[in-house]
């Protein structure tokens, strides 16, 4: 494509098939996905994930299902340069979110909100009525609700017509979720949005950009909730810093 990079199905980095895509590139994806009507998915992977699917093989295999796999995560960018697999930029989950938004409105995609409180999904709800007064919000449903109505929810989701699903979970729900039950869902594409919907409604302030491009948000993150978040990010970046050397000097 021209103007864009993009291989989604690239040879794994770090262990997962994280796809050699730039923003522009992703945004085309989706377009084609929609367009096809068949089920897509796109999940996000960042030093956290690459962890975490080490030891949890369904998370792993449902990351390896994914029709897209982007990396949002500037460390995991940083880290694909140094093993020789340089991805162009990051993804990042909240822009993409923030960008498909304003394509559903242009293209009349009708969107569904799946995941967090009822009261965040009504702010996000109220922001789109105010950035984007053509969209079509299909409907919405909070993620508190066990596995036992999974089927139910996503027969919900079916019954709205809806083209696009934003699922606002935590890791790994989210990817487990989307792979189990998102062809059910009947949309053409279904993204992973993470802690998205919190940063739209005004609940969770995010990082200033220039954290941002240093790769710094995770710490940002932990001065916002130190007692909750030091020591599993000290952890996981322990670990997926071992795991880049490790992999640094199996290459040579």
């Amino acid at each position: 494509m021209p103007g864009t990079t993009s291989d989604i199905d690239a040879p794994p980095l770090l262990g997962l098939p994280c796809a050699v895509i730039d923003v522009e590139g992703a945004r085309e994806f989706a377009v084609r996905a929609v367009e096809g009507g068949e089920f897509n998915s796109v999940l996000f992977a960042n030093a956290a994930k690459v962890v975490m699917a080490e030891s949890d093989a369904e998370l792993r295999a449902a990351l390896f299902d994914a029709t897209l796999l982007a990396a949002d995560g500037q460390s995991l960018v940083w880290a694909s340069r140094i093993l020789g697999q340089p991805l162009p930029e990051r993804v990042a989950g909240i822009d993409y979110m923030l960008d498909l938004l304003q394509v559903a409105d242009s293209r009349g995609w009708r969107v569904f909100f799946l995941g967090g409180r009822d009261e965040v999904l009504e702010a996000v709800e109220d922001y789109c009525r105010r950035r984007h007064p053509g969209l079509i919000v299909a409907g919405r449903h909070n993620g508190y609700f066990g596995p036992e109505r999974d089927a139910e929810v996503a027969a919900i989701v079916r019954k709205s017509d809806a083209d696009v699903m934003f699922v606002g979970m935590p890791s790994p729900r989210k990817e487990l979720w989307i792979d189990r039950q998102g062809p059910a869902t009947g949309v053409s594409l279904a993204v992973a949005s993470g802690g998205s919907f919190d940063v739209i409604a005004g609940v969770v302030r995010r990082a200033p950009a220039l954290w941002q491009r240093l790769g710094l948000e995770w710490f940002w993150r932990v001065v916002q909730e130190p007692r909750r978040l030091w020591k599993r990010y000290l952890t996981t970046n322990s670990r997926f810093l071992a795991k880049v050397a490790r992999e640094r000097l199996r290459g040579r």
